[in-house]
């Protein structure tokens, strides 16, 4: 699509350190030349909340079973500032981070935030893709007004004194409309290479279910389990309940850790696992005095089960890593297993679908669901004798190989093509190639096609909230 695209036959000095040259007929203008702060507020509290992302801009704030309830702890939104289609929201605590964003509705958000109109000459699409960009991020950050990081603010009159490309408006359409295009492919590529991981997880999956509930031995006696939704197992297995295995089970701190971006020890969210791996370049991190506060009750260790209770991730498992230092942040459980058992046996087996069934019964909480502590100490479960819970593990481990490192080559096919998409946005938006005859040639999209996100919405559940909610 970008073939045959070339650089504008002319060039200019910014005028800014921190931009590069611009085309020769751009202008570089102050943000408050641009938009307006609006300052209206809800009487009822009865329109869409909206939450502020850094992955996914502004999105609608759903309860986890995608109801029309709104998330949301307030007691009453009445005040919450109103946003109207294309208003750009900013979350002035982590604009620093890229939580701001252009509206695709209607509706309110946080009083904490601000809201901003653009004038008539401003496409905010356009402006979405800009400031989102890490080169602006950088800006919007020394722009902020604070000492630390953790107390950045980004108030207006900080934004207003940011320098922002300004390109005629026929060529911010030219620039949106071809990404939009781009974008478009883009994530339908990645949806593509995401039903295959799907697949390829829906096959491990089956032979870590029959392996970890009916043995390696398809001849073997079988019994009733006792069990309900697991059905019969081998008949010298035994029945046994998860605090029966465990000598630590430890929930988390009722808090959220202050993360901060050069700290030292990863803090494990229900983000940062999926069944049998720990996400650890992603994990968000610590300082060693909130790590030593975290870990109080417990450190883990290598072999400890780490297990999300909370969101609509709940019921996943995985073990600490070997040479890992870490803790568990909000949401999460580490387990400490008895020696006389496996304790990756143990964490598969949490991961089978007859576990997540029992915590499904018992899930609480329909804007936040979690599951109890108790019913996760009583987890019923198989367990076979350990020599043949360690046979298990290693067939696992040969069986998964093919299947893991399939789904590891795609994963990373997924992360450089939104390398890609950002590396594509950031030439297209500073000026670095001319798409104005290409746009052109494209046709038009459906009318109700929305400008594509920054991120496949099929990830949108997976981060969680990283903004206060001053509520």
């Amino acid at each position: 699509m970008i073939e045959g695209l070339k650089p504008y036959a002319e060039y200019k000095e910014s005028g800014q350190e921190w931009l590069c040259d611009v085309p020769l007929h751009w202008d570089v203008r102050r943000t408050k030349l641009l938009l307006r702060e609006v300052d209206s507020r809800s009487h009822t509290g009865k329109e869409q909340l909206l939450r502020v992302s850094q992955y996914s801009g502004i999105t609608q704030r759903k309860a986890a079973d995608r109801s029309d309830t709104q998330d949301t702890r307030a007691a009453s939104l009445v005040g919450y500032k109103r946003v109207a289609l294309n208003d750009l929201v900013i979350n002035i605590m982590l604009a620093w981070n890229g939580s701001l964003g252009i509206s695709r509705y209607d509706g309110i958000v946080s009083p904490a935030y601000c809201v901003y109109r653009f004038n008539k000459d401003a496409l905010p699409w356009y402006f979405h893709k800009l400031f989102r960009l890490p080169l602006y991020k950088g800006r919007i950050k020394a722009a902020s007004t604070g000492v630390v990081e953790s107390r950045l603010r980004l108030y207006s009159d900080d934004l207003g004194r940011i320098e922002a490309l300004f390109p005629p408006p026929d060529e911010q359409a030219a620039i949106v409309r071809f990404l939009d295009h781009a974008n478009r492919k883009i994530d339908r590529f990645i949806r593509t290479k995401r039903k295959l991981i799907g697949l390829l997880n829906e096959q491990k999956q089956a032979i870590i279910q029959n392996a970890v509930t009916r043995g390696l031995n398809p001849d073997a006696p079988l019994k009733p389990s006792g069990i309900p939704w697991l059905g019969d197992i081998p008949a010298h297995w035994k029945q046994t309940r998860l605090k029966f295995e465990a000598s630590h089970l430890v929930d988390c701190l009722h808090a959220t850790p202050r993360y901060i971006n050069d700290g030292i020890y990863p803090a494990i969210r229900t983000a940062d696992i999926e069944p049998g791996k720990v996400r650890l370049e992603q994990a968000r991190r610590i300082s060693a005095t909130e790590f030593k506060e975290w870990t109080a009750r417990l450190k883990p260790e290598v072999g400890d089960i780490l297990y999300s209770r909370e969101g609509e991730r709940f019921g996943i498992a995985a073990t600490v890593p070997v040479d890992a230092t870490l803790c568990i942040s909000q949401r999460m459980m580490v387990f400490r297993i008895r020696k006389r058992q496996d304790s990756e046996y143990l964490m598969w087996q949490l991961n089978c679908q007859h576990v997540y069934l029992q915590a499904s019964c018992d899930v609480i909480g329909s804007t936040a669901p979690h599951v109890n502590v108790e019913q996760i100490k009583n987890f019923r479960l198989a367990m076979p004798p350990l020599d043949e819970q360690k046979a298990i593990v290693d067939h696992l481990g040969r069986e998964c190989l093919f299947i893991n490192t399939a789904i590891a080559r795609t994963e990373r096919e997924i992360s450089l093509m939104q390398e890609y998409r950002t590396r594509l946005t950031a030439d297209m938006v500073t000026g670095k190639l001319d798409v104005r005859e290409a746009a052109a040639k494209l046709p038009d999209l459906p009318a109700n096609a929305d400008h594509s996100p920054d991120i496949d919405p099929q990830d949108e559940g997976l981060f969680e909230e990283t903004e206060p909610l001053a509520e």
